[in-house]
């Protein structure tokens, strides 16, 4: 069994892939010589899939999963995690943001007495939007998040094989991978790094899937949702209250005063929009109920290299 396994999910990435390995080996060789690289292609559609399985014809050590289909980072992930055999596991993306050469840090880090060590970042690069954009929801998510996910934390990680093993028996549906990693308990450490922009190429996680995935985290590990609407709530009925007492004193006191439509109208669009929206999240949890029930598999696998 390899000492160390490293869980390397691919998107469209063939002008990383031949430094990725380049350093990825010449990181881990340094203070490990039992290990293994377990990389996940999400059905590329660029060159990424020859050039991996290039390696893999070239260094055995590399082993290669293929999707059927794109089903997303975290799926990739959790493909990965599932075929990693290692006593020790490090997730890291493919991008090389995330550097190889911390990894033996991380290592250092669990023979202090540690079972997961995971990246936080001490300075975020990107636009002043999604920097507010990533604040915002980290306070959120820190504020009524049901367990304390770490502030700027991400998949990159090192974790011990007990520890993945706890992971890998939660069958849920909505991956949040950093979110379950800390769900499981066991002593953990934030280690701060610097995060590195991209080596080449563009950031294949677009708005939108950075917004599902702040999204399942959100409602996978946190009642913010439901205590929203119950604010929300609690504000409309101290609004009409006081609206009501205006409306008495008026009639009452000053009957010359207007009574208008504009008061009415905006009224009833407030409360139908509240409506909309508790609708809204209500329907959220339901989908996730019925995604639960249909049981499908959060991926498929088309190919094996290993």
């Amino acid at each position: 069994m390899p000492t160390l396994s490293i869980v390397i999910p691919i998107f469209n990435e063939d002008e990383i892939i031949p430094e990725l390995y380049r350093r990825t080996m010449a990181a881990t060789e340094l203070w490990c010589k039992d290990f293994e690289v377990v990389v996940v292609n999400d059905d590329s559609t660029d060159n990424s899939l020859l050039l991996l399985e290039a390696l893999n014809r070239e260094d055995k050590r590399w082993k290669v999963i293929s999707f059927s289909r794109n089903f997303g980072h975290q799926a990739a992930f959790l493909a990965g995690l599932k075929h990693a055999t290692g006593d020790y596991v490090a997730m890291i993306d493919g991008d090389l943001q995330d550097p190889p050469e911390l990894l033996q840090q991380f290592y250092l880090k669990l023979q202090e007495g540690y079972d997961v060590v995971y990246g936080i970042r001490r300075k975020r690069k990107e636009v002043f939007f999604k920097r507010l954009a990533y604040s915002l929801y980290y306070m959120i998510l820190d504020n009524f998040a049901e367990i304390k996910i770490p502030l700027d934390s991400g998949d990159f990680s090192l974790i011990r094989r007990n520890v993945l093993d706890e992971m890998l028996k939660i069958p849920e549906h909505s991956l949040f991978i950093r979110g379950l990693r800390s769900w499981v308990g066991y002593r953990q450490f934030g280690y701060e790094y610097e995060r590195d922009g991209r080596f080449g190429g563009e950031s294949k996680y677009t708005l939108g899937k950075l917004f599902r995935l702040a999204y399942n985290g959100l409602f996978s590990f946190s009642q913010f949702p439901v205590k929203l609407l119950t604010n929300l709530g609690l504000v409309i009925i101290l609004i009409a209250i006081a609206y009501s007492v205006y409306a008495l004193i008026a009639k009452f006191f000053f009957p010359d005063t207007p009574q208008g439509f504009t008061t009415l109208a905006i009224g009833i669009f407030m409360l139908g929009g509240i409506q909309l929206l508790s609708l809204g999240i209500i329907g959220e949890y339901i989908i996730r109920i019925y995604d639960e029930s249909r049981k499908r598999p959060l991926y498929i696998i088309s190919k094996k290299e290993l």
